[in-house]
């Protein structure tokens, strides 16, 4: 296994709970009430296991090791993955702020909130297609043996020291639950 396809069943794993924040975004549409407690554990998932862990694997150390074996050839699309970051971290911070007036039924609030998790499942979904067959590629052409052996034990440091022991899984299994539930 090389840190690629630890990545891709990460990728995995984040789509399970886009699927959840996209069925929550056609229930609201459908006036149905706001399902607060899913929406709350879409960003906490969304904080913790896509920032924190996700992101930060590619940010600390996949891109940087990137720019360094292949400088030209990774500037352009590392710079849309980072841009398409900080993208995905403000849209969770305005489904944040739109979530407890949401609650309360607020209607401009939930037509907000509706659209805001479509567009952060929108992101997410074309920006995972961007990494999975175009980034990874690359990272797999340019990274050496000893690059690979690398970054895998920094994967390990991040899930443990980042986020604890115990939680890289407490999230999978979150994943796993709000894929399973259908309404």
């Amino acid at each position: 296994m090389n840190p690629t396809d630890i990545l891709r069943h990460e990728h995995e794993v984040i789509l399970m709970v886009l699927g959840a924040a996209e069925r929550e975004a056609g229930r609201i549409e459908e006036a149905l009430p706001v399902d607060g407690d899913k929406v709350a554990q879409v960003l906490e998932f969304s904080r913790q296991f896509v920032d924190r862990c996700h992101h930060a694997k590619e940010e600390k150390f996949l891109f940087p090791k990137m720019r360094e074996r292949s400088p030209l050839a990774a500037a352009g699309p590392l710079s849309v993955m980072l841009g398409e970051h900080d993208e995905g971290r403000r849209l969770v911070r305005e489904i944040a702020e739109l979530l407890p007036p949401a609650r309360n039924g607020d209607p401009a609030a939930l037509k907000n909130l509706a659209e805001k998790l479509v567009f952060y499942v929108d992101l997410l979904d074309a920006h995972i297609d961007k990494e999975d067959n175009v980034l990874f590629p690359l990272a797999d052409n340019v990274l050496r043996p000893e690059d690979q052996k690398a970054l895998l034990a920094a994967f390990e440091k991040i899930e443990a020291e980042e986020l604890g022991e115990g939680v890289h899984e407490k999230y999978h299994h979150l994943a796993h639950e709000l894929a399973e539930q259908k309404g």
